[in-house]
């Protein structure tokens, strides 16, 4: 079985983007703000915008699930306040919930936070609390940088941000540290931004005590960990001139990285430097990089290909593919069982 732990879902139907013009032209004059009851989307109109993308996709490259999340450039926790990302995050999850009930066995939904800058984060308990409640999320996306590139909030170290990691904890649930659109003319959202914040967090862990405090915590660095496993020296590094244990133990019983590198070098490189117990197969496909690579005449961002040429010994290949998805997401392994898989 292949599970890919990084889906977004990047191609809802128009109805959508409609519906958040209508709520950011609202900031200006709240008479256009749009109820969320005038979002009119059919099952029909769900059905066509995955069966002929991520579906499809999924068919020609032998992924069985997705782990499917609202679409990450379009979180744009920046905007607005925490009402405006609220409305917005409860909207985006919902399409998720329906898009995996209407493919039980093919996608499961990951829930997105109405963060907001400069807002206390446990304001997004209600919504994390429903959607694994009530929509079965097996994991939740977690932005360290709401602002959009400017990076104001304070580290994923800090207690602020406790009160989400207790609720995780609870639940027994991952989240993949991911940010959204920047907004920042210095950081290119995809090509800078993205990968800018995989390493920025695993710096902060590495600098913090995060998991004295939440040893059973789960944080997926997407992106195959930015820069981390490149510069997996300078890391251990600053570990030992920090005073913190090794990596394997400080951080490695609880972070985890994906496979969304896209080139046989970069994954090449990602298993020789980190554990095979640490990588999680994902694609983000139909995401960032949506070419046919001129040098392979595949897909950038097939994924699969790399991993399978990787020579990988075949536990460790099964592992990557399916066992450590199962046992980074606890709910998604429950499901799967109750499904007989």
């Amino acid at each position: 079985m292949i599970i890919d732990c990084h889906g977004h879902y990047t191609t809802a139907p128009p109805a959508l983007g409609v519906w958040r013009d209508r709520q950011i032209a609202s900031l200006a004059d709240p008479t256009l703000a749009p109820a969320r009851s005038e979002l009119h989307i059919g099952d029909d109109e769900l059905r066509e915008s995955v069966e002929s993308n991520q579906l499809r996709l999924m068919d020609e490259r032998g992924i069985d699930l997705t782990v499917f999340s609202p679409r990450a450039s379009f979180m744009a926790h920046h905007i607005g306040d925490f009402a405006t990302s609220a409305a917005w995050a409860a909207v985006c999850n919902e399409l998720c919930h329906r898009v995996a009930a209407l493919y039980p066995e093919r996608f499961v939904p990951a829930a997105m936070l109405p963060q907001s800058p400069g807002v206390d984060p446990a304001t997004c308990l209600p919504e994390l609390t429903r959607c694994v409640e009530e929509y079965g999320a097996v994991a939740l996306n977690l932005n360290p940088d709401p602002s959009g590139g400017h990076w104001t909030a304070p580290p994923l170290t800090d207690r602020s941000w406790y009160p989400v990691y207790e609720k995780m904890a609870e639940y027994d649930i991952p989240a993949m540290v991911h940010v959204s659109t920047s907004v920042n003319p210095a950081f290119h959202t995809t090509g800078a931004h993205y990968l800018n914040a995989d390493t920025t967090a695993f710096m902060q862990l590495v600098q913090g005590d995060l998991f004295t405090d939440f040893p059973t915590l789960r944080l997926v660095i997407p992106h195959g960990g930015g820069a981390v496993p490149y510069h997996w020296g300078r890391f251990r590094g600053l570990a030992m001139a920090l005073g913190r244990p090794p990596l394997e133990e400080h951080v490695l019983a609880n972070v985890f990285f994906d496979t969304c590198v896209y080139h046989q070098p970069g994954i090449d490189l990602l298993f020789d430097v980190i554990p095979a117990k640490n990588i999680l197969f994902a694609s983000e496909m139909i995401g960032a990089v949506r070419d046919i690579d001129p040098c392979t005449g595949h897909h950038f961002d097939d994924t699969g290909r790399y991993t399978e040429a990787a020579k990988l010994p075949a536990d460790d290949l099964a592992a990557v593919q399916e066992h450590n998805a199962r046992a980074v997401y606890p709910r998604l392994d429950a499901l799967l069982r109750r499904q007989g898989r």
